[in-house]
């Protein structure tokens, strides 16, 4: 086992709400069923600074240490760890579920989910990826190819660099929706809305699992413009707020095979919803990953009639993430030209990473923390 120092630099919430603070707080222990990582990078969500501040009202426990995913390098293992060796380059993933109880998940340093159960898990896993270092459990890190992601395209590398890396989580959301309605080559796909990160990620994932043609739906027609200049096979429909109008432009493409749905709580009410779901041809599906909170009306005569599938999908499975990590490094998914590092911060300059992160919460964006600074040699 590595020799870990005893203390380290955490950004830690004490109070609900309330500001966070750069606190000196010890070096987790490995254990059975867990791995010890050395941070690198880890994202800053662009919407963060509202969770944090109370705003958007999300549920977790306290004292904190915020953070979600994360890049770094394998600094101890758990007796029972079999795969992972100390150096190995690794992703932490957030969305921790029980063990013996699958119906119990939380998003680590963000949201504690539904229930007692997922909030005595989160009370176990308090500690998140703004540190030096984190203690996960093992079935949530994943053993990153280096050498094929990062290694020269020269060299049969693909040349992303490890910061882009970052951008995984913003993918993988996108491609468990997708991937849970079984998205076939050659599909048609309706993307709503796809201006934002989860929603424009999810057009480029589609596209990188063989859909023929995606649709994307949105308001932002600047946003949608650049979206069409990166693909042949994407479209666009704006917007608008009147049914029929929408459906006329979404049809104009042809009817499509499946409409994936990442709606953020304040589109509750729009039409567009509907107009993607009557839309879809005989057999369509629906995956439904948004964040409505109310009753949500749906089109029920035409959803019977055409024998449409609607699901429901909360993140993802770590069969998803596997199968992610296949993608990604096959390079159907190509990020070098997609992903922008807008900025890097260390944990002391919280605020300024909040802040930027906030205004950069389109396509590719991306706002890190380096706890340990950029170089973070192990």
């Amino acid at each position: 086992m590595a020799n870990l120092p005893k203390t380290q630099k955490a950004l830690v919430q004490e109070e609900y709400g309330k500001p966070l603070a750069v606190k000196t707080v010890l070096v987790p222990e490995p254990s059975s069923g867990a791995v010890i990582v050395k941070v690198i990078y880890a994202p800053i969500i662009s919407y963060m600074k509202k969770v944090y501040n109370g705003e958007r009202k999300y549920r977790y426990v306290n004292p904190l240490i915020p953070g979600t995913s994360a890049f770094g390098k394998v600094v101890a293992i758990g007796p029972d760890a079999l795969l992972l060796k100390e150096g190995d380059l690794v992703y932490v993933d957030c969305y921790i579920r029980g063990r013996d109880d699958h119906d119990a998940g939380f998003l680590l340093g963000l949201s504690q989910g539904g229930g007692q159960a997922s909030q005595k898990l989160m009370e176990h896993w308090i500690n998140g990826t703004f540190a030096e270092y984190v203690k996960a459990p093992l079935e949530n890190v994943y053993k990153v190819d280096e050498q094929k992601l990062c290694g020269s395209p020269s060299e049969g590398g693909l040349g992303f660099k490890l910061e882009q890396l970052s951008w995984w989580m913003a993918a993988l959301v996108p491609y468990g929706g997708l991937r849970s309605i079984n998205l076939q080559a050659g599909e048609a796909v309706i993307v709503t809305p796809a201006t934002g990160n989860f929603g424009s990620a999810a057009v480029l994932v589609a596209l990188s699992m063989g859909a023929g043609k995606v649709i994307a739906m949105g308001r932002n027609a600047e946003a949608l413009s650049a979206l069409k200049k990166r693909d042949k096979r994407i479209e666009t429909v704006q917007m608008t707020g009147d049914l029929q109008t929408e459906m006329e432009a979404l049809q104009a493409h042809g009817k499509a095979d499946v409409h994936f749905d990442i709606s953020p709580a304040v589109s509750e009410g729009a039409t567009y919803l509907r107009a993607a779901i009557q839309s879809l041809r005989h057999s369509g599906r629906v995956s439904l990953m948004g964040g409505f909170a109310d009753t949500l009306p749906i089109p029920h005569r035409y959803i019977m009639r055409n024998d449409l599938t609607l699901r429901g999908k909360w993140m993802y499975t770590r069969e998803d993430n596997l199968a992610f990590t296949k993608l990604l490094s096959s390079g159907a998914l190509n990020i070098k030209d997609v992903v922008k590092v807008h900025g890097i911060f260390g944990l002391e300059d919280w605020e300024k990473g909040f802040d930027l992160a906030w205004d950069n919460g389109r396509l590719g964006d991306l706002v890190l923390f380096a706890p340990r600074g950029e170089s973070n040699k192990v």
